[in-house]
């Protein structure tokens, strides 16, 4: 126990130290970047308002949640703290904005957070087709893998497809330099990540991985991962020749040896400093890599940033 006590004094300090730094930086450069004041008039139809002949699929900034249907994992007060990265549904999250949906599932088709579990798949997909009913031009990219530590779904693809055939877009990689109207009336890309099971193969109604990348890394330090996400960002090709969709999470990850394991007090170490990140990424020179921004606890803010570089790109040809 005596020994314990000098670490996780060392290890506030650290994040306290870490903290600083990018308030400090926030302070130095401000939150800057094109079109930033722009703000969607209507965030449940953006895409359909800065005008879908235009907006080609590898231009968009997409926002996304990370484990987006956990707004009601656990047991409430409970375990729920510990695993809930999100507190609005599928369907909320994509009238606010959301267009990329981070779905892990266990082989019981119910969605999961470690060994925490909530819904059935099934009110998933009722949220994104009642989303789809209301909006005409909206493309959604959903993601769904089997969860670590889990077996996969039995026949999980062939369900995917009966559920969302109509609207699935092909895996083709024609399809990155597509406008949105290019697409119609075809609506979502799903990436299935299953752990043994075969993956989707080219041409499929489904995506496999390689079309969806990220580095991930585990830490609390909201700094540290600030930081290799610019780094691993600027590791990228740009847009113009990218074959394949890279995702950066703006979010922080409790870990077992600190007192603080819930997932908000954690991950609101990095969630102000979304904007700050973009400011960056066009400080730096890599803004034209940036392409889905994922965040715990989305907002109406983090989803007009994304929109607001998007509409720079299409309007002004920034990035």
């Amino acid at each position: 126990m005596g020994s314990c006590f000098p670490k996780q004094l060392e290890r506030r300090k650290a994040i306290s130290t870490e903290r600083k730094a990018l308030r400090d930086l926030h302070q130095s450069v401000g939150e800057d970047f094109p079109a930033c004041a722009y703000r969607p008039p209507d965030r449940k139809n953006w895409m359909a308002g800065i005008n879908p002949k235009k907006v080609h699929i590898n231009k968009i900034v997409w926002p996304g949640t990370h484990d987006s249907a956990t707004d009601k994992i656990g047991i409430p007060c409970i375990t729920r703290p510990f695993g809930q990265c999100q507190t609005m549904s599928i369907y909320k999250q994509l009238v606010t904005g959301t267009r990329v949906l981070d779905i892990r599932v266990q082989k019981d088709r119910r969605v999961c957070h470690g060994i925490l579990i909530t819904y059935h798949i099934d009110v998933v997909i009722k949220d994104i087709k009642k989303f789809l009913s209301e909006t005409k031009s909206e493309i959604v990219l959903l993601e769904i893998r089997t969860e670590y530590g889990h077996q996969d779904p039995p026949d999980f693809d062939k369900y995917l497809v009966d559920q969302l055939g109509e609207v699935l877009i092909n895996q083709e990689d024609n399809v990155f330099n597509k406008t949105i109207s290019e697409l119609l009336p075809k609506r979502i890309i799903c990436v299935w990540k299953p752990r043994n099971s075969p993956s989707p193969e080219a041409g499929a109604p489904l995506w496999n991985s390689v079309y969806l990348n990220d580095d991930w890394i585990d830490t609390d330090l909201p700094s540290t991962k600030f930081e290799n996400n610019l780094k691993c960002l600027s590791e990228q090709p740009p847009i113009s020749s990218r074959k394949f969709l890279y995702r950066v999470e703006n979010t922080v990850t409790p870990q077992a040896d600190n007192p603080i394991v819930c997932v908000r007090p954690v991950t609101q170490r990095i969630h102000e400093f979304a904007r700050l990140f973009i400011t960056e990424c066009f400080c730096r020179g890599i803004a034209d890599r940036l392409q889905i921004f994922s965040t715990d606890f989305i907002d109406e803010d983090f989803v007009d940033a994304c929109v607001a570089v998007t509409y720079s790109r299409i309007d002004h040809g920034k990035a």
